[in-house]
C-alpha cells in the first residue's frame, strides 16, 4: 500500500517505534467571501464510481506563476524532483508530503476549448479509438479500460497518472482548477501496465492504493498553499463528489490471540498504545478490544484476515527481535528417496568447488532480451497476461540469455566472472493434445558464463591471461568426471550465439546434451562484454543427470607403481583430440589408466594438413609391477591401432 509513500506516513511509523507524537500538516483553506468572483465553478460529472470513488476540486484565481520558494525547490530536489514552478512544486511537494497525488488544470484553458463560462468535466472510459497527448510529449491510444478525466471537447488527463498536454499549467495560466481524486488501484495498475507509464509518481501511488479520505485535505492544504504562494484568491468551496463513500473496517481482538499467535504476552495496554500510535481507534469491552482501522488502512482486512493484520502491526511495531526463539519440538524430516533432487544439488556443489558462483535470475524477461544471443529457435513465448513491466513480459526460453544479463551487470565492477545457474525454462506446447491444462512446458537446464582474467590481480600475481576455450572445457570434462560420467563425445559445433571454430557440442550415450564454447563476437557486444573473451554454455540438465550414475565404483590406491611414458602422433588436421583418446582407451585396455594431450604442433617439418599431438599415457596394474618389456608390448598395440583406425604415425618414425 502507498500509506508510507509520504513524510507524514513515515513520520506515524516512527512516531509509533519512539513513542512520539506528530503533528500532521495543517489542512484549513482561506476562502475570500467577500470577493464577487468573475468565474463560475466547473461542474463535475462521475460515470464511473466503481473506478473513481471521489473527485474534489478547487479554484484558485488571479495566481502568478513564479519560482517557488528556495525552501520548497530544494526539498523536492533532495526527493528527486524537478522544481518547474510554483503551482507545479506545490502539488508535487503535498503528494510528497501527505501521499496525494494531484493536478493542476490551466481552467482558462478549459473554458476556451469549450467557449463556455461554466465547463462540465466528467470522468468516463474513453470513446473507441480516443487519444490523448501527455504531459510527456507521447501520442497515445487510449485502452477500453483507461478511467479518463475529460470534458465534452475530449479526454483531458488519464486519471491518477499523468495529465494532457493541452491544459497543463504554463506561464500565462492565471486561474488554475486544483484536482484531488481517488482511483480504483486496480484499473490504474492495468493502465500504468499497458501504456508503459511506470514513471508517473501518481500511479505508482495510486497503483498500491490511496484512500479517498486523503483526497479532500490534500487539496485543501495544496489549494492554501498555491493561494499564499502565488498570490492568488479561493472564492469558491471546494466540489467534492463522493458517490462511493469509504468505509473503515472494525475488528475485533481477544488479547489472548496475541499471545496465541505469537507466543509471548504483551501487556493490553501497550497493545492499545501500539495501535493509537498507528491512528487505530480502539475500545475496550471486557477482554476484547474493538479495534477500527484509521482511513489510510486500506489493506486491513475483516474477521480472521483483520485478526492476523492487527497481530502483524503490534508485533512489529513490539519488535520482532523481541520475540524470543523457540525450538523445535522435534527434527525437521529428512529428504529421501528423490534421486533427481539429489543429482540436481550433486551437479550444484560440483560446479561451486571448481570455483563459480550460482547466481538466481529472473524467469521473466523480454523477446528482446533473449533476442541478444542470436539463437534462430526462438519460438512462441509464454506471455503473461498482466506484465509488470514490458522488460518483463514473457516466460524465459533461455537460461543462458538470463546468466549473460546478470555477468554483464557484474562485470562493470568485477574483473572476473565465473557463474552458473540452473533452473527452468518455459516452452508453449502448441498442440492442445499434448497438454490438457494448458500449462507450458517446463525444461530444467544449468548455463555457465565465464569472462575476464583467468586469475583475480592481486601483489603476488599481478598479471594474468584472459580464460579461453580451454577453461570452460576443463569445467565440462572436470564436471563430467565428478559425476561418473564417462560415455560422452566433444564434437565441434556450429552454433549461432557461439564463435565459429571455437564452438562444441556435449554428447552423453550419444544424446546431445548442450553446447558452449567462445560467445560470438556480435553477442558479447550485444552484452558489452570488452574486450576478453566470454565463454559460455547451456546444457540440458534432465539428460545429464539421468547419465549420472546411481551407484558407482571407487577403485583402491593401487599397490603397484606406473610407468608413465609420452608419444607423439602425427595425423591429419580433421582429426580431433576426442577421436584420439578414444581409440588409445580402447585399444590399451584396463591397464591404460590415464591419457592427457600436452601438446598440439603444427609446421613445416610436419607436413601439409597435419599436425603433432603428444600424449602421456599411464599403464599401471593391480596385479604385479609393469616391465619396460610390458609397456613396450601395450605401446606398439595402441600405435597399430592408430594406424589402422585414423592413419597416424609415431612422429619418431
Amino acid at each position: 500500500m502507498a500509506r508510507n509513500l509520504n513524510v507524514v506516513g513515515i513520520a506515524r511509523e516512527l512516531g509509533a517505534l519512539t513513542k512520539t507524537p506528530i503533528h500532521p500538516p495543517t489542512t484549513n483553506m482561506t476562502i475570500a467571501k467577500s470577493i464577487q468572483s468573475a468565474l463560475e465553478m466547473p461542474k463535475l460529472e462521475i460515470d464511473e464510481s466503481e473506478l473513481n470513488p471521489r473527485f474534489t476540486a478547487t479554484l484558485i484565481e488571479d495566481i502568478q506563476i513564479k519560482p517557488s520558494p528556495y525552501w520548497m525547490q530544494l526539498r523536492l530536489r533532495m526527493s528527486g524532483m524537478r522544481p518547474i514552478n510554483n503551482v507545479v512544486d506545490i502539488t508535487n511537494y503535498v503528494m510528497l508530503e501527505m501521499g496525494q497525488p494531484l493536478h493542476a488544470f490551466d481552467y482558462d484553458v478549459l473554458r476556451a476549448r469549450l467557449k463556455t463560462k461554466c465547463p462540465v468535466i466528467t470522468t468516463r472510459l474513453p470513446n473507441s479509438g480516443e487519444k490523448i497527448v501527455t504531459l510527456d510529449g507521447i501520442h497515445r491510444t487510449l485502452d477500453n479500460f483507461t478511467i479518463l478525466v475529460a470534458d465534452n471537447a475530449g479526454a483531458l488527463s488519464i486519471g491518477g497518472i499523468m495529465g494532457g498536454s493541452d491544459s497543463e499549467v504554463s506561464d500565462n495560466t492565471k486561474n488554475v482548477l486544483l484536482e484531488a481524486a481517488s482511483w480504483d488501484l486496480i484499473n490504474i495498475r492495468q493502465t500504468v501496465t499497458s501504456q508503459q507509464l511506470q514513471s508517473s509518481q501518481a500511479g505508482y501511488r495510486f497503483s498500491r492504493g490511496v484512500s479517498p479520505e486523503i483526497a479532500a485535505r490534500a487539496n485543501y492544504r495544496a489549494s492554501e498553499m498555491i493561494r499564499s504562494f502565488g498570490d492568488g484568491t479561493i472564492t469558491h468551496a471546494t466540489i467534492d463528489k463522493y458517490p462511493c463513500h469509504y468505509v473503515p473496517n472494525t475488528v475485533k481482538l481477544r488479547v489472548s490471540e496475541i499471545q496465541r499467535s505469537l507466543g509471548i504476552n504483551i501487556p493490553t495496554d501497550e497493545v492499545i498504545s501500539i495501535l493509537v500510535a498507528l491512528d487505530f481507534s480502539v475500545e475496550k469491552k471486557q477482554n476484547v478490544l474493538h479495534i477500527t482501522a484509521p482511513d489510510h488502512r486500506l489493506d486491513i482486512g475483516i474477521d480472521e484476515i483483520g485478526t492476523a493484520d492487527i497481530i502483524e502491526e503490534v508485533a512489529r511495531i513490539w519488535g520482532f527481535e523481541n520475540i524470543p526463539e523457540t525450538q523445535m519440538s522435534d527434527l525437521m524430516p529428512r529428504q529421501e528417496n528423490n534421486t533427481p533432487l539429489e543429482k540436481e544439488e550433486r551437479v550444484r556443489d560440483i560446479l561451486v568447488n571448481l570455483g563459480l558462483q550460482e547466481v538466481i535470475t529472473y524467469r521473466i524477461t523480454s523477446p528482446e532480451n533473449e533476442q541478444l544471443l542470436h539463437d534462430t529457435e526462438n519460438g512462441p513465448y509464454v506471455h503473461l497476461a498482466n506484465p509488470i513491466t514490458p522488460e518483463r513480459s514473457v516466460m524465459r526460453r533461455s537460461l543462458l540469455s538470463s546468466v549473460l544479463e546478470c555477468a554483464r551487470n557484474n562485470s562493470r565492477f568485477q574483473q572476473r566472472i565465473a557463474l552458473f545457474e540452473v533452473g527452468p525454462v518455459y516452452l508453449p506446447l502448441l498442440s492442445s493434445s499434448e497438454n490438457q491444462s494448458n500449462l507450458p512446458a517446463e525444461s530444467q537446464r544449468f548455463s555457465i558464463v565465464l569472462s575476464g582474467k583467468r586469475v583475480s590481480l592481486s601483489w603476488a600475481n599481478n598479471q594474468s591471461d584472459s580464460m579461453d576455450y580451454f577453461d570452460i572445457k576443463g569445467i565440462i570434462d572436470e564436471l563430467l568426471r565428478a559425476a561418473h560420467i564417462s560415455d560422452y563425445t566433444v564434437e565441434p559445433d556450429n552454433h549461432p550465439s557461439f564463435q565459429p571454430g571455437a564452438t562444441a557440442t556435449l554428447a552423453i550415450h550419444g544424446s546431445q546434451v548442450g553446447s558452449f564454447g567462445v560467445l560470438h563476437p556480435d553477442v558479447a557486444s550485444n552484452y558489452d562484454f570488452g574486450e576478453h573473451p566470454t565463454l559460455a554454455g547451456d546444457f540440458d540438465l534432465t539428460r545429464f543427470t539421468n547419465a549420472m550414475p546411481n551407484h558407482y565404483t571407487i577403485n583402491p590406491i593401487p599397490r603397484f607403481p606406473a610407468i608413465i611414458e609420452d608419444i607423439a602422433l602425427i595425423v591429419d588436421n580433421q582429426i580431433n583430440n576426442a577421436e584420439v583418446v578414444k581409440s588409445i582407451i580402447k585399444s590399451g585396455g584396463a591397464t591404460l589408466t590415464n591419457v592427457q594431450l600436452f601438446d598440439i604442433f603444427r609446421g613445416e617439418q610436419i607436413g601439409t594438413d597435419k599436425k603433432s599431438l603428444a600424449y602421456r599415457l599411464t599403464y599401471q596394474s593391480e596385479v604385479k609391477t609393469l616391465t619396460d618389456k610390458d609397456a613396450a608390448k601395450l605401446r606398439t598395440k595402441i600405435v597399430k591401432a592408430l594406424q589402422k583406425e585414423l592413419g597416424a604415425q609415431l612422429r619418431s618414425e
